[in-house]
């Protein structure tokens, strides 16, 4: 009988939340990140992320999160996301962007906030230095 380790997860890799009700967003940044290796995970509302990261098993090392959706419009979820992931980098992406929202988002510990209309292959890098930023690299 052989033994066959389980192989160490790569740690070049990251597993992605996207949080966005638009689809065709979600879909984009979902393609563009597994292109390049990274595991995605896909919600539409807040109470979808939730779930997502309050799970057991493949909690994300990066989110990147819409600022409205259709359950939340304000910056509570980014904070409830930041309790449960306190070391996880998080994106806020707003149309709605406003000095408020961005100052409120970096006082609770966001990464960046991006504003919409973006270019998907600029926030897949940005993902990238996020998850590059907590493994220290």
């Amino acid at each position: 009988m052989s033994f066959s380790p389980v192989p160490a997860k790569n740690p070049a890799v990251a597993h992605v939340l996207v949080v966005d009700d638009e689809p065709l967003i979600r879909w984009s940044v979902a393609e563009t990140l597994t292109g390049r290796g990274h595991t995605v995970a896909e919600a539409g509302n807040g109470k979808e992320a939730l779930a997502v990261v309050k799970g057991v098993a493949n909690r994300p090392d990066v989110v990147l999160l819409d600022y409205r959706l259709p359950d939340s419009n304000d910056l509570s979820l980014l904070a409830a996301i930041k309790r449960e992931l306190p070391e996880s980098p998080i994106i806020l992406m707003t149309a709605y962007g406003s000095p408020e929202i961005t100052s409120g988002a970096l006082a609770l510990g966001a990464y960046r906030v991006v504003n919409k209309p973006f270019e998907v292959h600029d926030v897949v890098t940005l993902i990238q230095e996020a998850h590059a930023s907590v493994r220290g690299q």
